[in-house]
């Protein structure tokens, strides 16, 4: 079946998702605050449109970190995917070969990194949660060197797993929370062991979760080639700011020192121009990712990213844009939200609005 609209890919998600993969995918931590202000934040930004521009050419593509890509988004890191489709993160590899895109593998999914990279030959990078000692970082790293990925996310904003009440209260709790091995690693990470992270893997490397500018120029000067903003999709500390947000500030802190990516709550084409506008390499798409894998594996995929391209096209045609490096500040405004905000609500033709 081909979706129109990725409304119908989310109800699909919805219907075969159980319950608990279903709370897994959705939810956020403690009150869901963050993860609403993450669309709040999308919602509070309008678009100025420019007229009698020839936009017959609209030309999507980008470079990330140097590599080519046919969209200005990439497939962020997400654990667990084998509990979403079979094929797990060997789908998400297959959507991206296709469609000219980089795909993060997550350190925390099935199959295996040795699998994913030989399934195909696109640039796909690899996200690590430091998980033991420096010789555990130095085997692991030397198994990710000689299967060729291009860059290393490091993730750290979980040095310590948030409660994430939606899964508490049915009395389930992901493969990622169940295993505890090494958590003490992640509480432990600190400046001295990005250091010796990236002697060890001598490439390039993106700091993962960083939600002050403060924190990005750190990053910068400890030899960051990439600032990733992000609050984990509002799944790890409650009462953060929406990811769109703070993004303003952290590219100007960084200044043209490193690429600056961000993920948190972006669903639609809109929403990725409006990053690209403030300055954003590229965007992460995280729940809209699952949500297509939930609804039908590497084909829905491949259609839900389809949609996205074509609600980015039609986004920069109307705005009189017919390259990204045309984006600046100088397109949005302020505005006000015209309706409750929440993970869903860029879908307002689901039924009831919103699906729990």
């Amino acid at each position: 079946m081909e979706f129109e609209t990725n409304h119908e890919i989310i109800v699909r998600a919805r219907r075969n998702a159980n319950g608990a993969v279903w709370d897994y995918l959705a939810g956020g931590s403690e009150t869901e605050t963050s993860m609403r202000r993450n669309r709040q934040a999308l919602d509070s930004i309008a678009i100025r449109p420019r007229v009698l521009r020839d936009v017959s050419e609209i030309d999507l593509s980008t470079k990330i970190l140097g590599f080519p890509s046919a969209l200005p988004l990439f497939l962020a890191p997400m654990a667990s995917l084998q509990i979403v489709t079979p094929a797990g993160a060997m789908a998400v590899d297959e959507a991206a070969e296709q469609k000219g895109l980089i795909n993060i593998l997550s350190g925390h999914t099935q199959p295996s990194l040795e699998e994913i990279a030989v399934n195909s030959l696109h640039p796909k990078f690899f996200q690590i949660y430091v998980r033991g000692d420096r010789r555990w970082i130095e085997d692991l790293l030397g198994r990710v060197k000689e299967n060729q990925y291009k860059a290393l996310a490091v993730t750290v904003d979980t040095a310590v797993y948030s409660n994430r009440e939606r899964q508490m209260m049915a009395g389930w709790s992901p493969p990622t929370r169940r295993n505890a091995e090494g958590r003490e690693y992640l509480a432990g990470l600190s400046w001295e062991i990005w250091d010796q992270i990236a002697k060890i893997w001598d490439g390039p490397m993106i700091l993962k979760g960083v939600g002050t500018p403060e924190d990005a120029v750190m990053g910068v000067e400890h030899g960051a080639a990439a600032i990733y903003v992000s609050n984990h999709g509002g799944r790890q500390l409650d009462h953060d700011r929406g990811s769109i947000s703070v993004l303003a500030n952290i590219v100007a802190a960084v200044e043209g020192r490193a690429e600056v990516f961000v993920d948190g709550g972006f669903t639609r084409g809109t929403d990725i121009v409006k990053a690209i506008a403030l300055g954003a390499t590229a965007v992460g798409i995280g729940k809209m990712q699952a949500w297509a894998l939930a609804a039908g594996g590497q084909a829905a995929l491949e259609n839900c990213l389809d949609i996205l391209k074509d609600e980015l096209t039609i986004a920069m045609g109307l705005m009189g844009v017919t390259s990204l490096d045309q984006l600046d500040k100088s397109y949005l405004s302020k505005a006000r939200p015209v309706g409750p905000s929440h993970e869903m609500s860029a879908f307002p033709h689901i039924p009831g609005g919103r699906l729990t």
